[in-house]
């Protein structure tokens, strides 16, 4: 009996029915499916990164829960985050939608202004795109190219057995946000900061930069989908195993706050609730605490130890103070 999407998921359409048929036509130098972004020669020291992804009305954003200019915004910020995964500096973007007739021109002014905010903050110039009508739902793609050293580029195959696995950020505000949309709950002292991650995530290209020149920095990519889900990623592109230390979990005390008062899980959110759109990364743990300290001073926040990468079969183990427990997640998958 034929296999159907739902029953091979997102991430086995791209490694058993996508990826394979193009493999052979890679040329030298190039890094296709299976890193935050395509990496392609540009000059002798040099590599030019592309990354491109879709948002779908109903499936990515409910119209009616974000503003045309936190949509314009964040439809950019979720591909400069992949240039952040993995440490360049973005070039150009390019921006293809589709709109029903009957959208109001001013919703689109309002929501190329919020994309013309973020590229201003970053200094991207928007290059060319598509435009074309849908019968309802809106339909955005943005595609961003990046360039960075060769010797720079930080990809998920480079975790090490030892690592520490490494945040900047707190885990599981945007999921929290989602949360307020999903169950339409009314705002409160609680869900400004978290509708605020969700709607309007900064990604963090400066972050990633500076992280991609230092060589104890050994795997990194952007958090999408989930902690759950991103870092087992880079365990199977690395060959290793990964320990997850729940009782580090960084989470605000704005969500902490609210899963209390709405029954939430907190940790399920954090590691499985995805659209942080932080950095995961893999340290060095004999350089940790200067890397750490250089980075505080630098950005303000503390780097945060959530993990470790040890020697084994690909997966993920959770622990709590050195005891074995199931996941509290996943991930997001779109099938």
């Amino acid at each position: 009996m034929a296999k159907k999407l739902s029953e091979i998921g997102e991430f086995g359409l791209i490694d058993e029915v996508i990826a394979p048929r193009f493999k052979d036509l890679l040329g030298e130098d190039i890094t296709g499916i299976g890193d935050d972004c395509a990496v392609m020669p540009f000059t002798d020291d040099e590599v030019q990164i592309v990354t491109t992804d879709l948002l779908i009305e109903e499936i990515h954003f409910l119209r009616a829960k974000i503003s045309a200019f936190q949509l314009g915004f964040k439809a950019l910020a979720v591909n400069l985050s992949d240039i952040a995964g993995m440490g360049g500096t973005p070039t150009g973007t390019f921006l293809s939608v589709a709109f029903p007739k009957n959208l109001g021109v001013a919703w689109i002014e309002k929501f190329m202004e919020g994309y013309r905010s973020l590229s201003e903050k970053e200094n991207v110039p928007l290059l060319g795109g598509d435009t074309t009508n849908t019968p309802d739902n809106i339909v955005i793609n943005v595609a961003v190219t990046g360039r960075m050293k060769k010797s720079e580029v930080k990809r998920r195959s480079h975790a090490r057995p030892g690592d520490y696995v490494a945040v900047p950020d707190n885990l599981g505000d945007s999921p929290g946000g989602l949360q307020y949309i999903l169950d339409g709950l009314p705002e409160d002292k609680f869900s400004e900061s978290l509708l605020k991650q969700h709607l309007t995530p900064y990604p963090k290209v400066s972050e990633g930069r500076w992280l991609a020149k230092k060589e104890q920095v050994h795997a990194m990519m952007d958090v999408s989908d989930g902690v759950g889900s991103d870092l087992h990623h880079i365990v199977k592109a690395s060959n290793v195993a990964a320990e997850l230390y729940l009782e580090k979990t960084p989470m605000s005390d704005n969500l902490r706050e609210a899963s209390k008062k709405y029954g939430w899980n907190a940790e399920e959110l954090a590691y499985s609730g995805g659209e942080d759109y932080t950095l995961l990364l893999t340290v060095d743990p004999e350089a940790f605490e200067k890397l750490a300290g250089d980075f505080s001073k630098t950005f303000g926040r503390p780097l945060q130890v959530i993990g470790k990468i040890i020697e084994g079969e690909p997966g993920l183990k959770y622990l709590r103070n050195g005891k074995p427990l199931d996941g509290p997640g996943k991930g997001f998958s779109h099938f």
